[in-house]
């Protein structure tokens, strides 16, 4: 299982971000600070275990069948429903 953490900026990343931000820095400075802060975030991503990851897949796969077969059924109705109204395409009304 994965673990549980939350997500809170850590006080020191906060601490800092505010000190820069006073100190208003150079445009390169900024960029170092965000790059910095972008990998201090992606430090506390948790990737998903085996198990969870098939899971995640599988759900995502039957979501996407139904989904299919849903526009499937609307297509096919909304086919059926015009070939009613207006004639399934052929001469019917015209005589040779």
């Amino acid at each position: 299982m994965a673990r549980k953490v939350i997500d809170e900026p850590s006080e020191d990343l906060v601490a800092t971000a505010k000190r820069d931000r006073a100190e208003r820095r150079n445009p390169f400075a900024r960029i170092v600070l965000f790059v910095r802060q972008v990998i201090t975030e992606l430090r506390k991503v948790v990737a998903p275990t085996r198990r969870e990851l098939f899971g995640f897949t599988a759900v995502v796969l039957v979501f996407v069948l139904v989904m299919m077969a849903l526009v499937y059924g609307l297509d096919f109705g909304f086919g059926w429903l015009v070939s009613w109204v207006f004639g399934n395409g052929s001469s019917a009304g015209v005589t040779q």
